[in-house]
């Protein structure tokens, strides 16, 4: 069986699954209200950004702060606990297939849903900017390339932390410690993208990015500039040793 096939397995087992309805709910969290809200997008509080990307700004920030790290927490957690619930992981390990094959085709499903959910976000993002638009009478909506471009760098800027995610996932099986976990990283990643010492965290990078087109919006007030290094290397380097580390435990309980 090749990876791509074994990728279709398991996109098939959470075909019926309500995982695309978990991922669904933090985005309608973070848009409606910012809908019905939109008058504060021109409350800029002497900030020199326009309306309307003040209003994408700050509908983003709640997603790449918490909302996306959350559900990646979530979903690894599902994807892990479902085969072992039902005694799957089992059956899986059984297969002639290398246990890191079955790895990261689970984790290439992770990257899958992490996909989906931000593709929910831009429509949510253009559903609520229009219907924003209609009520203040005042157009906010952002050329598509602009809001698809921080869009797609946002989910790139996502994949080393949800290696991460994962390699906790894989290394534990207590699914309310793993979830514990990982939420609790996500929230020092807001003062660590202010030190020099976040391009070791990946869970600080989407809100990092968010943040440099928050500088660009708004002139003066962070670095417009992406600090490719030592950011890249690091972020490869966090990558791969997640995924090896993951890897090299997955089922690894089950074939004690």
């Amino acid at each position: 069986m090749n990876f791509f096939s074994l990728v279709g397995v398991e996109l098939q087992k959470i075909h019926r699954s309500k995982i695309l309805l978990i991922l669904l709910v933090p985005v309608i969290m973070m848009w409606i209200p910012g809908m019905i809200n939109s008058d504060f997008a021109f409350d800029t509080r002497g900030i020199p950004i326009t309306p309307e990307n003040n209003f994408f700004i700050q509908g983003f920030m709640g997603m790449v702060w918490f909302m996306i790290p959350a559900s990646l927490v979530i979903c690894t957690v599902l994807l892990t606990q479902t085969e072992r619930a039902h005694g799957g992981i089992l059956k899986m390990l059984s297969l002639p297939v290398s246990t890191a094959k079955l790895c990261l085709a689970k984790f290439t499903v992770l990257i899958l849903l992490a996909s989906a959910q931000m593709f929910m976000t831009i429509c949510a993002y253009y559903i609520s900017a229009a219907a924003a638009s209609r009520i203040q009478d005042y157009d906010f909506l952002l050329d598509p390339l602009y809001v698809c471009g921080n869009a797609l760098g946002i989910y790139l800027s996502a994949i080393p932390m949800a290696a991460v995610f994962w390699m906790i996932a894989c290394l534990v099986r207590t699914p309310v410690f793993s979830v514990g976990i990982g939420l609790a990283s996500i929230v020092p990643s807001v003062l660590v993208i202010n030190t020099k010492l976040w391009p070791a965290y990946p869970m600080s990078y989407p809100f990092y990015l968010l943040m440099v087109q928050y500088g660009k919006a708004a002139e003066g007030m962070y670095d417009t500039q992406i600090d490719w290094l030592p950011w890249l290397p690091a972020a490869v380097v966090i990558t791969v040793i997640a995924l090896v580390i993951s890897c090299i435990r997955f089922g690894a309980a089950e074939k004690k």
